[in-house]
């Protein structure tokens, strides 16, 4: 006897309770045209995974509710397995708050099936609070309720048992982060594999980051392997944002034997229904193993940076973009990907040159905006810079002091001239909103000016570093446009910001130098080392390797050791100074890893002082 289950891999919309559901309903229809006995859907499929503190509002929750009961009404015929909040409208939370669980529901000819609990739903376990995730704020998890209830959490751990053609089948629903139990005291699969489930099903919401589809492949294989059974991985698709990141969630819903091996799977970052042939006399899926290459990393990422910006702009109704085109990578690759969204016609990309940018920017500023197609405006700053500069030496504050531009302080004025002056101006004639073109190097540094270039509606290579940024244009020219859209000379030209006579793209200008600078900033946000373990790996002679950069980059920037920490000790005391304040009012950012500046970092503003063993260190090798 052969039954068939459907995977529904939907686009989830966080707060638009009315139109997931329709998206499930039209799944569940197509399901049963496909005979399907048994169709499951994410986690919190109904209200959507990012939705912050909407969860307190009372008629956003009962919405919630209704929904569900729709949903339930529609299962003739079929088994539903979904995702959705559970309210105890008579016990509150910690904060006050009514008590809501993050659960799985199991629906059956119109009726909740029990589960051998005190309720007719799965709790989720493990409360995932890192990085974006903060599940605790806002659901009460077995865990909690095990200890309320004084009993092992295990009690609170049980597969549903359905009936389907007369035969009985016993399903081991898991939300989300339960599947990755080696991280917690509590293994929901392994319980659930110890009480007999036939199947092991996980419904998850899931984000993109570079690297983690493979990682949910070897947690979800190896749970199949060690407890024997078929298992069944579920996520959904679209876009989600947490208000200072952007998401795409990118599906990967995939199905593995009891060996480990995948069977089958959906189409990464599309809404796909994947059906399961099972098998009752075999108590397995019938479906043989499938080839499952893991993408390239430049590719993946710029899916999802395609997808996030996609659905974020039209989230927000934004159907027009400016971009401020200098002639370097970073504005060219916003452009690109911008009028690959939006369309040509939708973009108007501006030129601001002031005394100190190129004939070679410009130019290549303008072959680009011909290539792309786009809108195209030069709207030089130096007469308003002439005018601040006329304006503020002018004033007296005091008696004795009279106000003065430096150098650098120019260089502000033109950054802020260009982007909530002449930008903001102009995506407002439009009808449009305007990007920050700022990359992950720029912004771990604070390199950037306050009000200024990190002004935009959405960065979206806020989570790139410059070598990435470099990548992804190229994949852009190559499989994107399959042209040579952004031109040679963008790829060629030395970075600079152009701001000032010591900044020119022949001899540079910009502080940073990426082929180091870039690995050196990835180990700080990243891998976590501070600079005490880049003085041990300097003094060692193990720094480039375990930064992964260039053999001898070090010897050639810096001349003595001095010169090194005098480096290191002023990246790392912006990292944690200033471009803290800059991240914070920096726009919302496309996350594209697990490390992205936004709700996924913590952070203070903190005088740090360096260890003992710092100065140890340094005081040995300056000697």
């Amino acid at each position: 006897m052969n039954i068939n289950i459907a995977l529904a891999q939907i686009n989830i919309v966080p707060g638009r309770v009315q139109e997931n559901f329709s998206h499930m309903l039209e799944s569940l229809t197509r399901a049963k045209d496909q005979r399907a006995d048994i169709i499951v859907f994410p986690e919190l499929s109904i209200p959507g995974y990012f939705t912050g503190d909407l969860l307190g509002y009372s008629y956003f929750l009962e919405e919630c509710e209704f929904y569900g009961q729709k949903l339930i009404e529609q299962t003739k015929d079929i088994c539903a397995i979904f995702g959705n909040i559970a309210i105890d409208w008579r016990k509150k939370n910690p904060d006050g708050s009514v008590r809501k669980y993050n659960a799985c529901f199991v629906a059956q000819n119109q009726a909740l099936i029990q589960p051998n609990l005190p309720y007719p739903f799965y709790v989720k376990t493990a409360m995932p609070n890192y990085q974006q995730f903060e599940d605790s704020r806002y659901f009460y998890s077995s865990i909690a309720l095990a200890l309320e209830k004084d009993t092992p959490v295990q009690n609170l751990i049980e597969p549903f048992t359905i009936e389907i053609k007369g035969h009985k089948l016993r399903l081991g629903c898991m939300i989300c982060e339960d599947g990755w139990a080696g991280l917690y005291p509590v293994s929901p699969p392994a319980i659930l594999a110890q009480k007999a489930s036939d199947i092991i099903i996980n419904i998850s919401s899931s984000p993109f980051a570079a690297g983690k589809k493979q990682l949910r492949r070897e947690i979800f294989s190896a749970i199949a392997k060690n407890s024997g059974k078929p298992v069944v991985y579920i996520n959904n698709t679209g876009m989600q944002n947490s208000g200072k990141n952007i998401y795409s969630f990118d599906g990967a819903s995939c199905a593995f034997n009891a060996q480990g091996d995948i069977i089958a799977q959906c189409r990464d970052f599309e809404q796909d229904t994947l059906l399961l042939p099972y098998s009752f006399s075999g108590k397995r899926f019938k479906n043989t193993c499938v080839d499952t290459p893991e993408p390239d990393t430049i590719q993946s990422l710029s899916t999802a940076l395609i997808s996030a910006s996609r659905e974020f702009l039209q989230s927000c109704s934004i159907k027009k973009m400016v971009v401020g085109l200098s002639g370097g990578i970073d504005s060219a690759l916003s452009a690109a990907l911008l009028t690959h969204i939006l369309g040509a016609e939708n973009i108007l990309l501006i030129n601001m040159p002031s005394a100190y940018n190129s004939d070679t920017t410009r130019s290549l500023a303008q072959q680009l905006a011909q290539n792309l197609g786009a809108h195209y405006a030069v709207l030089p700053l130096q007469a308003s810079l002439d005018l601040t500069i006329r304006q503020i030496s002018g004033v007296r504050a005091g008696c004795q002091q009279k106000l003065a531009l430096t150098p650098f302080m120019l260089e502000n004025v033109q950054a802020r001239d260009r982007s909530t002056r002449i930008l903001a101006a102009a995506a407002a004639a439009f009808g449009g909103g305007f990007a920050c073109n700022a990359n992950k190097s720029e912004l771990t540094i604070g390199y950037g000016t306050f009000y200024g270039d990190l002004a935009g509606v959405f960065a979206p290579l806020g989570d790139l570093w410059k070598h990435q940024v470099y990548k992804i244009a190229h994949y852009f020219n190559k499989k994107i446009f399959k042209k040579q859209i952004i031109p040679q000379g963008i790829f060629d030209i030395m970075p600079s910001a152009e701001l000032s006579p010591e900044q020119t793209v022949g001899a540079g200008g910009d502080p940073l130098c990426y082929p180091y600078h870039d690995y050196l900033f990835k180990a700080f946000v990243e891998q976590k080392l501070s600079p005490l373990d880049i003085a041990r790996l300097y003094q060692s002679g193990a720094l480039e390797k375990e930064l992964g950069c260039e053999k001898g980059i070090t010897a050639k920037l810096f001349k003595t050791p001095a010169d090194f920490f005098s480096d290191l000790e002023k990246w790392w005391a912006l990292l944690n100074g200033l471009s803290v304040a800059k991240r914070l009012q920096a726009p919302p950012i496309v996350a594209l890893s697990s490390f992205a500046f936004g709700s996924q970092r913590r952070e203070s503003q903190l005088n740090i002082k360096l260890p003992e063993e710092y100065r140890n260190i340094k005081a040995a090798l300056l000697k």
